[in-house]
């Protein structure tokens, strides 16, 4: 069953010193898609702490796969084992359950999300949603199995079958409400330092696609940053400007984040524009990058060049002097 993954990958974080510093509410979800096709089922499964994936599944070789080292928890090896013999008991008898009782003809898609959150002063939440074809279908909370409307009979048939299994139902609301919360602090303290790092952003300038004649598109590209919570805006002093579109903030393959802020202005009016980056790494330092008009970066490149060119020429000159001077005791007079 889906939720034998749940004691390993664990589901929320008991209050406590260890979850200093997280936002609340604290949630891992865990993830499973399987497709039925020409008599054949592919299933895919990940867990995820909060935005961060930190185990798939290796449908090819049937066993989990640890994204980081202190996702493993402290399992044993043959702890380990039997989990993943559960998880393939599970998919065999999902096949068998959809296709055999609830009489589903393929192909379709089977979703399950496992959701668990701590909430402050509130304690653990935890439920399931299924769904088909993209569809809601069924929902487990509080001990009980219930139908989406838009599942219709299949769906209510689904619930009388598996709230007649008490011992199913026991066993999830088991796993998720007491099993999770304890496990999950054993990754919690050993992912902290990952979990927890402050990695300061990069900034940088450009133009985008000219928004309409006379006009420009600014552009501040912000990357590379963690933990994901950032503040970007564009700014004439200290007035924000209000026209600014960020984007969705997106990973990186490292882990980290990236998003981009636009501005739309009359090409008149951009100078004296800065991009503003507000991030926890900074300790209260700001990023400002200002806007420079594209005529001044051009005279900025040419003094440069023609600075290294100077540069160039004197040593050039100075070489050639030395090379004719006539003992090694003579003086080169310039």
């Amino acid at each position: 069953m889906l939720f034998l993954l749940l004691p390993l990958l664990g589901v929320h974080f008991p209050g406590g010193d260890s979850d200093v510093g997280f936002e609340d509410p604290v949630s891992f979800h865990l993830l499973q898609t399987s497709t039925f096709n020409n008599h054949s089922w592919v299933h895919q499964g990940s867990g995820w702490f909060g935005e961060l994936q930190t185990h798939s599944w290796n449908r090819s070789s049937g066993t989990i796969i640890f994204l980081y080292p202190w996702s493993r928890g402290n399992i044993s090896n043959k702890e380990l084992m039997d989990l993943e013999r559960l998880v393939q008991l599970y998919f065999n008898e999902h096949q068998d359950f959809y296709i055999s009782q609830l009489m589903f003809k393929g192909p379709f898609d089977l979703q399950v999300a496992a959701d668990c959150e701590r909430h402050s002063g509130k304690g653990f939440l935890g439920f399931v949603q299924v769904a088909i074809q993209g569809h809601d279908f069924i929902s487990f909370q509080n001990e009980t199995w219930s139908p989406y409307p838009m599942g219709g009979r299949k769906a209510q048939k689904a619930c009388n079958l598996i709230n007649l299994n008490q011992v199913y139902t026991n066993r999830k609301h088991w796993l998720l409400s007491y099993a999770c919360p304890r496990l999950i602090s054993e990754l919690l303290d050993g992912g902290k330092a990952h979990l927890q790092r402050q990695v300061k952003p990069e900034a940088w300038l450009s133009s985008g696609p000219s928004p309409g004649p006379g006009r420009l598109l600014l552009v501040c590209h912000v990357s590379g940053f963690y933990p994901k919570p950032v503040w970007v805006m564009w700014m004439r002093g200290e007035q924000e400007q209000l026209g600014t579109q960020r984007g969705d903030i997106l990973p990186n393959a490292d882990g980290t984040w990236h998003l981009q802020a636009t501005l739309d202005v009359a090409a008149g009016e951009a100078a004296g524009l800065a991009c503003r980056v507000k991030h926890s790494s900074l300790g209260g330092q700001d990023l400002v990058l200002y806007w420079a008009p594209q005529s001044a970066l051009g005279w900025i490149l040419f003094a440069v060049i023609v600075a290294l060119a100077l540069l160039t020429g004197l040593g050039f000159w100075f070489r050639k002097r030395w090379t004719h001077c006539e003992a090694p005791y003579s003086v080169c007079s310039l």
